[in-house]
C-alpha cells in the first residue's frame, strides 16, 4: 500500500503503518498483556514498600501493636532479648510473700553453706544478765497476760528425762532444720536427745517434727530475723527492725503457727534485730503470752535478747559455741573439743549446729562416746530449767 505525503513527511506515522501490516492481531493482545503485568507489579511493589516502612515505624514507636497478617509476614524477624533487672537488696527480697515447698514432696537441696553471720568461732563464757540498760530504751506496756492453757507450754513440750546422771551437761542444737530433708532426716536419727530447730519456710513441718519428736528429740521454731550483712537472704517473712510493730507481730505469729509442740524459739541470722530491744521487746511479750522459751544463738557481740527476755520474765538461755562454721570434720571435732573444755569449767554448755554431712558424721561419733567421756546429753528445756533455780 502507498504512503500518503503525511507518512511520508512524518517517521512516526511511517512506523505505526508499518506495524499495522507486519504484526498479527494475536500478538498486541499479548503485548498487552505484558504491559498491564508489569504496571501492576510496579505498583504491587511500591505498596509493599510503602508497607514495610509504616511497619518499622510502628514497632519502634508502639510496640504492642498487632499489625496486618501480610505485612508482618514481610517484615524482618526482629529479636528483643528483655533488658535484665538489678536484683533488689535483702531488705526487700524478704517483704514479699513466701513460697513454701510442696508439702509432700521433697527436692534435693545442696548442702548449707558455712554461717554467714557475725561471730561464728568466739565462745561466750557465761555472764550476768542485767535488765537496767535496756529498760530505759523500751516502750512501756501493759502487763502480758498468760493465754489460758499456754502457761509453761516449754515445759509442757520438753522432752523428759529420767534422773540425770552427774557430770557436765551438754545440748546440742541443730539449725537450719526442714529445707534440707534428707539431712533433716539423718539428723533425727542421731542418738536422742538433741534440740532441732526447724526452719518456719519449710515444708512438710508438722509431718518432719512429729518424727523429730518420736526420736526422742526436742524441738525449736527457727525464726528469721534480720541480719547485718543485706548480701545473705535470712528467707521470707523475716522480722526487721523498721517494720512496725503490727507487722513484726504478724510475721512472728506467722512463724510460731507453722507447726506445733516446740518449746520456744532461737533466732536464725538476726545480727541486727537482736540487738534493737524494741522489736525483741515484741518478741518476748509473744513468747510471754505463749509460755515458750527463747535460745539466743548469738549472732552479734551487741545482742539484747537475753536482757530483754529477763525484762519480760522470759525463760532463755545463750548459744556457748559454733561447731560447724568450718564444714569440715576435722574442724569440727576441733570445734567439739573446745566444747569439752568449757562444759568441764561451766557445768554445762550449748552448742550450734547445722545439718551438713560433716556435723552428721563427726556427731555420730562423738555422741557415741561421750558419755565415755563423762558428759550427759540433754535438750535445750533441761539448760534453761537448771539457770531459772
Amino acid at each position: 500500500m502507498a504512503l500518503s505525503p503525511v507518512e511520508q513527511n512524518n517517521p512516526i506515522l511511517r512506523l505505526a503503518r508499518y506495524l499495522r501490516s507486519g504484526v498479527p492481531p494475536y500478538a498486541w493482545v499479548f503485548a498487552g498483556i505484558v504491559v498491564l503485568a508489569v504496571i501492576v507489579g510496579t505498583t504491587g511493589a511500591l505498596q509493599l514498600k510503602k508497607s514495610i516502612k509504616v511497619q518499622s515505624k510502628a514497632q519502634s514507636e508502639f510496640p504492642a501493636k498487632v499489625l496486618p497478617p501480610s505485612v508482618v509476614k514481610a517484615a524482618p524477624k526482629v529479636v528483643v532479648k528483655p533488658t535484665p533487672q538489678p536484683r533488689p537488696p535483702a531488705s526487700e527480697e524478704i517483704n514479699l510473700k513466701p513460697i513454701l515447698p510442696e508439702s509432700d514432696v521433697a527436692t534435693d537441696v545442696a548442702e548449707p553453706k558455712a554461717y554467714e553471720e557475725a561471730l561464728p568461732e568466739k565462745v561466750f563464757e557465761p555472764t550476768p544478765v542485767t535488765v537496767a540498760p535496756i529498760q530505759q530504751e523500751i516502750p512501756k506496756t501493759e502487763p502480758v497476760v498468760v493465754a489460758p492453757g499456754l502457761e509453761n507450754s516449754w515445759r509442757k513440750n520438753a522432752v523428759q528425762l529420767a534422773e540425770l546422771p552427774p557430770g557436765p551437761k551438754i545440748a546440742i542444737v541443730i539449725d537450719d532444720a526442714g529445707v534440707d530433708r534428707k539431712r533433716t532426716a539423718a539428723v533425727t536419727a542421731l542418738p536422742a536427745p538433741l534440740t532441732i530447730a526447724f526452719l518456719t519456710y519449710a515444708g512438710a513441718l508438722p509431718k518432719q517434727t512429729k518424727a523429730a519428736t518420736a526420736a526422742g528429740h526436742e524441738i525449736m521454731v527457727h525464726m528469721a530475723m534480720e541480719p547485718l550483712n543485706r548480701s545473705v537472704d535470712p528467707g521470707p517473712n523475716v522480722l526487721l527492725i523498721e517494720s512496725e510493730a503490727a507487722e513484726i507481730l504478724k510475721r512472728l505469729r506467722w512463724g510460731l503457727d507453722r507447726f506445733s509442740g516446740y518449746v520456744g524459739i532461737n533466732n536464725h541470722m538476726g545480727s541486727k534485730f537482736t540487738s534493737d530491744p524494741q522489736g525483741m521487746n515484741i518478741v518476748m511479750r509473744e513468747l510471754k503470752r505463749r509460755g515458750l522459751l527463747f535460745l539466743d544463738s548469738r549472732t552479734s557481740g551487741s545482742t539484747v535478747g537475753a536482757s530483754v527476755a529477763l525484762a519480760n520474765d522470759v525463760p532463755f538461755t545463750q548459744r556457748n559455741i559454733f561447731l560447724d562454721n568450718v564444714p569440715t570434720v576435722e574442724a569440727i571435732n576441733k570445734q567439739l573439743r573446745q566444747m569439752e573444755i568449757f562444759a568441764k569449767r561451766n557445768g554445762y554448755a550449748v552448742a550450734i549446729g547445722h545439718p551438713r554431712d560433716a556435723t552428721i558424721n563427726a556427731l555420730s561419733q562423738w555422741l557415741a562416746v561421750m558419755a565415755e567421756k563423762g558428759f550427759v546429753q540433754v535438750p535445750i528445756s533441761t539448760i534453761v530449767a537448771q539457770q531459772r533455780q
